[in-house]
């Protein structure tokens, strides 16, 4: 093995290795194990989300491929509707052209394009994180396969009555113009205005004061609603008031959506132009006037429908003045003719909730229009019914009341965008409006008996990609055919996604799956038994990551490490803070030479596995990823250490072997291990696994059992030897096989070497059997003397450590107190504890003898006295001791007095506040035993 642990030269070579020779694939044998990879989308890059989930995953199929599961990781990329056609719009307009200037099936080729030549970033960067997914199964959501399936689902549920048409409120994107959905709005707070205006009584009697943040669409209010049990207005309900500006007359309902104490409690009502009013329209039947068009200007001739299926269709012409103004235009006329007519009463500054696009960034408009939709009520019924029941549980438990709260409240789903890029909708008009749905347009016109002369047009719209994620379990397994991969990893096991998409995703691919997918005897099935949900990856102070805060780390920057004039580059322009690029910085000057902070993938990952508590959004420190590329050089050094020890030695995998104390305790910790690592993982605790695997391999294994089994190595005895060599080979072996899900490539280079000596055989760790508990191995007793032991070793270390006397010096130690079983177990490991512990005499105290002042360890009831006369320098050690404390007692008033300051105590970050009250707790606590020590050495 080479001298230093490089990450760069083992992790791509042996990914590669992996990936053609096919161990990703499932094996075909064992009971099934899927997962389906939340398809990201083919526009995007590698974030810390993407690589916190597949370290999850990956984890979870590797564990499971390893304990002979028939496993399949389904690996795929969605086509992102509105993100890939922004791109591509975006690159045209490099070039002067719209799509329009294309023309549809011209654009789309351009898409196709684009998707060949850069679509295949995401799964690069999937790559480079370790992911075991089978690649030959690599599905996109519009690739033939898939697209059939969300046509065969689009026809199926419009067939089965839960499809259908109609003119609703959505979220309306004036310049992308296509309805977005919830998840695609931005509802950030900003400064604004609250315009309050008289509306005059129709009857000349007097005036309602309405308060309103949106003056624009006034024109479409069809009420004025107050609170029912208002005394103020009471009276009035019933009563019409004459709108300003139109003239038109419209009622005061009363309704207990109106907050009495907000404004002034009469609520103006434009059912056409906000969702709370759509709701309150519905309940006093009022019209719909619809004042907008597609690029939210005011229309010429206002669209007036009802709620009783929308009939009644007729227009209203717009006051001359504003026909044709851009809404905010609008807003500035309508203000200033209401203030002319003397109808503004004030005006008061307003923070508010704008909402905007996530693409586009301008403000979302309800507008009311045609677009397709899900009866999500009729779909919802059998998928809360799984949760309720346990076909399907959340991991934590909690989120299980966040998909009830939505699935119970659940509206219809609006499933149509005014895009191009995306599965178009199977449906065709005639000229006289009729709508037929079919797979294809030869199936429509044989269905519905339509000739060769009528004219159909195909729906322009294109599906909501949430409708073909929504199918994506199965969709990627070959349905609507019945296929052999379909029949065995349907349901599959277990789904890893973000808190943030539960109702978006998780809702509506358990309602299509239950509808869709039955089992043998027509009961349904579910996508998926378990969803494991995570939080979000925040930054070390738990603020969310962006691009805007400087704080956005890229995952392969950490993995294959960022050139220092890059990091420069970064932190000039404002993508990273400058106090984690001087952190990074400092280290790359100091550690790496060429001018590189790589830091690899399996430190990465472990760092990812060590901060995934349940339900818990996770602070990312490098200062955590530094520590766990240390843990790999720790292992690396362990295992060279071993290799040094045991090749071309007798390993003792034939002829007799004696098994030394700790070579028992190192074998039955490792059980304990084991045990702890599988019920980690069994119960999506990856913070524990880690924790496992982190403690038996740096506490135990690598401090005390190499320590430990040099003794043995340096004995005469062949066959103690053996044993030793056998249980250094057999449990590193074990261990690499136990923290390989986790970090699959610093195990399996080092597995490579160490097999053939531990008796095993294989191309692949990755294909090798999950360590099991052997419960031979588990020795009780032998870990109660080694524990006794290493109380004794740690005993004498700590007295070294605080009288400051040279390794090389052997103490004398003498016996007090104690039990004959103290004098058994000190006979029995004596060379051990001579070894380690760096003793000279070891002898027992008369009960009559007078014991020489001593510095003093007990390990249970036995006192080890260490006669300090000869060992230390008394004034050397007093000065040195005196230096330390003088160093202390400046820094302690400087703690205090921040403490004590309210500026700092007050304004500071909690967080900092308890890390420097913490600092000084430890310091006071460091002087108490800098202080008891000097008393010590005095009275010597």
């Amino acid at each position: 093995m080479e001298k230093t642990y490089t990450p760069h030269a083992i992790e791509q070579r042996w990914y590669q290795t992996w990936e053609q020779q096919g161990y990703f694939a499932p094996s075909g044998q064992g009971e099934s194990f899927c997962i389906a990879i939340p398809p990201p989308n083919v526009t995007g890059s590698l974030h810390m989300g993407h690589g916190f989930n597949n370290t999850v995953m990956d984890t979870l199929v590797r564990y499971r491929r390893m304990q002979g599961r028939n496993t399949l990781w389904q690996v795929g990329t969605d086509h992102a509707g509105i993100a890939t056609q922004m791109v591509v719009e975006r690159q045209l307009a490099a070039q002067n052209v719209t799509r329009h200037d294309l023309g549809r099936d011209k654009f789309l080729e351009k898409v196709w394009e684009w998707k060949a030549e850069s679509g295949g970033t995401i799964t690069r960067q999937l790559r480079r994180l370790g992911s075991s997914v089978d690649w030959t199964r690599e599905r996109f959501t519009m690739d033939e396969g898939l697209s059939r399936a969300v046509q065969e689902a689009f026809v199926r549920l419009y067939d089965d009555g839960l499809i259908y048409r109609g003119k609703r409120l959505v979220n309306w994107d004036p310049k992308l113009h296509t309805a977005i959905s919830d998840l695609e709005v931005l509802n950030e707070e900003e400064k604004g205005s609250m315009w309050h205006f008289r509306y005059p009584l129709a009857d000349g009697s007097g005036h309602l004061v309405v308060a309103t943040t949106r003056p624009e669409t006034m024109l479409g209010d069809t009420a004025v609603a107050v609170h029912p049990e208002d005394e103020r207005y009471q009276h009035l309900i019933g009563k019409t008031i004459k709108l300003p500006i139109t003239g038109r007359e419209i009622p005061i309902v009363g309704d207990d959506y109106v907050d009495p104490e907000f404004g002034t409690g009469c609520v103006k009502i434009t059912p056409a132009h906000d969702f709370n009013d759509y709701e309150v329209g519905k309940r006093h039947n009022l019209p719909l006037i619809n004042v907008l068009d597609k690029d939210a200007r005011i229309l010429a001739e206002f669209t007036v429908l009802t709620f009783e299926g929308y009939a009644g269709a007729h227009g209203e012409k717009a006051p001359a003045a504003y026909a044709g103004l851009e809404r905010f235009e609008a807003r500035k006329q309508i203000v200033a003719e209401l203030d002319a007519q003397g109808l503004l009463e004030k005006i008061d500054p307003h923070t508010l909730k704008v909402p905007r696009g996530d693409r586009s960034g301008v403000i979302i408009e309800p507008w009311l229009t045609d677009q397709w939709y899900v009866n999500a009520k009729e779909l919802a019924k059998p998928a809360i019914a799984a949760v309720e029941d346990g076909r399907i549980r959340f991991v934590p438990q909690q989120y299980e009341n966040l998909y009830f709260s939505w699935m119970r409240d659940i509206q219809d789903w609006c499933i149509s965008r005014q895009l191009w890029w995306g599965h178009r909708i199977p449906a065709w008009y005639d000229t006289r409006g009729h709508v037929y749905v079919g797979r294809n347009e030869a199936e429509v016109r044989a269905k519905h008996r339509l000739d060769a002369n009528e004219i159909l047009r195909q729906d322009d719209d294109v599906l909501d990609t949430w409708f073909s994620s929504a199918l994506w379990t199965f969709s990627t397994l070959g349905w609507p055919d019945q296929t052999p991969e379909l029949k065995t990893f349907h349901p599959t096991d277990v789904l890893v996604t973000g808190f943030d998409i539960i109702f978006f995703w998780v809702a509506r691919m358990v309602m299509m799956t239950m509808h869709f997918m039955k089992h043998e005897d027509g009961s349904p099935q579910v996508p998926f038994k378990t969803v494991y949900v995570h939080g979000l990856v925040r930054d070390s102070e738990g603020q969310k990551m962006s691009k805007s805060k400087g704080n956005v780390l890229d995952p392969l920057d950490i993995i294959d490490g960022i050139a220092l004039d890059e990091l420069v580059a970064k932190r000039t322009a404002g993508l990273m803070q400058p106090q984690m690029a001087e952190k990074i910085e400092k280290r790359t000057r100091k550690e790496f030479p060429d001018g590189i902070a790589a830091y690899g993938c399996d430190a990465l990952r472990f760092t990812f596995a060590s901060l995934a508590s349940t339900g818990r959004d996770i602070k990312f420190d490098m200062g955590r990823v530094e520590g766990y590329r240390n843990f790999c050089n720790k292992l690396w050094n362990a295992a060279r250490y071993v290799l040094m020890n045991t090749e071309g030695q007798d390993t003792g995998l034939a002829g007799e072997c004696v098994y030394s104390l700790p070579d028992r305790w190192i074998r039955s910790r490792l059980q304990q291990a084991i045990a702890a690592t599988q019920e980690a993982l069994d119960g999506y605790r990856f913070d524990l696994a880690a924790q496992a695997i982190y403690e038996f391999t740096w506490n135990e294994y690598c401090d005390w059992y190499l320590e430990a089994a040099k003794v043995s190595l340096q004995s005469d005895d062949a066959a103690q030897q053996r044993g030793t060599r056998q249980t250094l080979v057999q449990v590193l072996e074990t261990l690499l096989r136990l923290a390989h899900p986790i970090m699959p490539y610093i195990t399996e280079e080092i597995w490579q070497r160490v097999a053939p000596l531990a008796g095993k055989s294989g191309a692949t760790l990755m294909l090798q059997p999950y360590p099991v508990v052997e419960a031979h191995w588990q020795d009780a007793a032998g870990e109660s003397e080694m524990a006794w032991a290493m109380e004794f070793i740690l005993g004498l270390r700590r007295i070294r450590g605080e009288m400051d006397i040279a390794p090389s010096k052997a103490l004398p130690v003498l016996l007090q107190g104690g039990a004959a079983e103290d004098a058994a177990r000190l006979e029995r490991n004596a060379i051990l504890i001579e070894k380690l512990g760096r003793t000279g005499s070891v002898r027992w105290l008369d009960e009559s003898e007078t014991a020489p002042e001593s510095a003093i360890a007990l390990v249970g009831d036995l006192k080890l006295l260490i006669p300090m006369a000869g060992l230390i320098d008394k004034d050397a050690e007093l000065a040195r001791l005196d230096k330390e404390i003088q160093k202390l007692q400046k820094e302690l008033p400087r703690l205090e007095g921040k403490l004590e300051n309210p500026a700092f105590v007050d304004k500071a970050p909690a967080d900092v506040v308890a890390k420097e009250r913490e600092k000084l707790a430890d310091l006071r606590s460091h002087l108490a035993s800098l202080e008891a020590q000097v008393l010590k050495i005095r009275a010597l």
